[in-house]
């Protein structure tokens, strides 16, 4: 079938693990930086052999820690951009202090933004610290987080000049396409729906996370629920590489800040 010249967005949330937390289990500072550490490096292993652009968003906390990644990123192409200063804890001071520390260490400028969680943040805050993007709008409802049926599946503008990048989800539908259906759902039938969704609005915007590409991640120590982390560790990352394979056909992998 023909190329339909999509615009392919891949970004990884690149933040410290503290998963656990949230089911209850502290986890050490060295933990929280080893895990995602490796599945960093893993990430950009898929990236260099498959020989595509994506966009990391950083916390300024494991860019602090891990700078030689962040290296890793500029040399290969890939944009940097912010995840707030720690992937727990959030203030609007934060957006200006992440922005300044990711570009002191990345040597570049950034101009993106996601909230950690995907969590609500004043658009007028984000766009006066000096960012030119977003994209933390998930375009469907998921019960206890947010319901956002009614909102664009594609970028826009808004009243601020603010553009928002929302993540993809079937048209018709509102199927999420995020990290935890790209896990759960079987990997024909994911790369069936991404490839209409593709089709249908020539966009494709779909985040995973660090800890995802780590086998750690399954320890029962964390107390994570399954359905979280299937196929943690090298099966995601064989999985990262079939959806970029099975999608190249249809557009181009580049980052956000080329589409601006």
């Amino acid at each position: 079938m023909s190329r339909v010249h999509a615009k392919l967005l891949l970004s990884f949330d690149i933040e410290e693990f503290d998963l656990p937390e949230e089911f209850g289990v502290p986890v050490s500072e060295n933990d929280r930086m080893a895990v995602s550490v490796l599945g960093t490096s893993r990430i950009l292993d898929v990236l260099d052999k498959t020989g595509v652009k994506a966009t990391f968003f950083v916390t300024a906390f494991f860019a602090e820690h891990a700078p030689e990644l962040i290296a890793r990123m500029v040399k290969a192409g890939h944009e940097v951009a912010s995840h707030g200063y720690n992937h727990s804890f959030f203030e609007a001071s934060h957006l200006a202090l992440s922005k300044a520390i990711l570009e002191k260490i990345s040597g570049t400028e950034l101009v993106g933004f996601r909230m950690a969680r995907l969590a609500p943040v004043a658009q007028s805050d984000i766009f006066a610290a000096g960012y030119r993007y977003e994209s933390s709008l998930n375009p469907v409802w998921l019960p206890g987080r947010y319901n956002h049926l009614s909102s664009p599946l594609l970028p826009f503008a808004d009243e601020g000049n603010l553009k928002q990048y929302p993540v993809s989800a079937v048209p018709y539908l509102r199927i999420p396409l995020f990290w935890l259906s790209f896990k759960n759902f079987p990997f024909f039938i994911y790369r069936a729906l991404a490839r209409f969704a593709v089709r249908k609005t020539h966009y494709f915007n779909v985040y995973t996370h660090p800890w995802e590409y780590n086998e750690a991640a399954r320890d029962p120590k964390w107390r994570i629920p399954k359905y979280i982390t299937r196929h943690a560790g090298t099966a995601y990352a064989d999985r990262l590489e079939k959806l970029i394979l099975s999608l190249r056909d249809l557009g181009d992998f580049v980052t956000f800040r080329e589409t601006l």
